[in-house]
């Protein structure tokens, strides 16, 4: 596939893709490699971008309209991951494919995902917010010079993939801050350079994006503790309601209504710039007080 931009933006954006890539090994079995975001384990989105890639290579003339997945175990970043789909069901408008995703041996990620053909019929649909559009906002980046001394570690991570991604948050205050505060902020995303006019690669790619933030909504209406929050994936979906060009401005509008029993709730409304909505997304994570025992880790 290849990008075009700026040839910097160009080659960051390039080493991402890669990434979502999978090598063929037989029928319906493929390997991913991967890649430490920053995180020091496989980024959640990795998976889902590798995993709903590797259905798409399965079926034909369709596209994926929903997902449904499990983080079982935490993935080994120095590992390559295995991925292996079951061609559950193909019929005249929808194909079923269920995937599950291997690393030495055992399973740490499995998914449902179906896909349909084309079709017409009734529709509606919430508007989108009204914000400024993404020319009005500072990238995410050019805040770091002036706020670099409040900003939260996850984000100076998350900036490693500054020159391959554009996020532009509303309210870089609100977004950046590590005080307690409403569970929602909105951000204006999309990839740095232009990509090839390939719907299921605009649809793993979108995968990848969907896990970058969405369960951190739960810590905002929290103070920090001083030993910090303890988050980990538990179980990821998404709908695809229309066709979406990550290399184009998104808007998520990112919400948590609701956290307990160690667990935390997020949901995402993605639209397109012409104010169409093409995307919903929802989470569910563990959501701890984080301790000095290395056990607690464990789900």
């Amino acid at each position: 596939m290849q990008v075009k931009g700026a040839a910097r933006n160009g080659h960051d954006l390039r080493k991402l893709i890669d990434q979502l890539e999978l090598e063929p090994l037989e029928d319906n079995l493929f390997r991913g490699q991967s890649r430490d975001f920053g995180t020091g384990r496989v980024f959640g989105g990795q998976v889902l971008g590798q995993a709903l890639h590797a259905a798409l290579r399965t079926v034909e003339n369709r596209v994926a309209h929903s997902l449904h997945a499990y983080f079982l175990r935490e993935g080994d970043n120095l590992a390559p991951i295995i991925y292996e789909v079951d061609r559950a069901r193909d019929g005249r408008s929808f194909s079923n494919r269920r995937v599950v995703a291997i690393q030495h041996g055992r399973p740490i990620f499995n998914m449902a995902a179906s896909f349909q053909t084309s079709q017409d019929g009734p529709a509606h649909q919430d508007p989108i917010p009204g914000t400024p559009p993404p020319e009005e906002l500072k990238d995410l980046n050019d805040l770091t010079a002036s706020e670099a001394d409040w900003m939260p570690r996850r984000y100076f991570n998350l900036l490693k993939l500054s020159r391959a991604l554009n996020f532009r948050p509303v309210d870089p205050q609100h977004t950046l801050g590590t005080g307690a505060r409403h569970a929602r902020q909105m951000l204006w995303m999309r990839t740095s350079a232009r990509l090839p006019d390939d719907v299921a690669a605009h649809q793993a790619f979108l995968a990848f994006l969907s896990d970058m933030g969405l369960i951190g909504m739960v810590t905002f209406p929290h103070q920090r503790p001083p030993s910090g929050f303890l988050l980990a994936s538990l179980d990821h979906a998404m709908w695809f309601h229309c066709p979406i060009r990550v290399d184009e401005w998104m808007l998520f509008d990112l919400h948590s209504p609701w956290a307990g029993g160690a667990r935390g709730f997020a949901r995402a409304s993605i639209y397109r710039r012409d104010g169409v909505r093409a995307a919903t997304m929802a989470q569910e994570g563990l959501f701890r007080i984080r301790r000095a025992d290395p056990k607690q880790t464990r789900k």
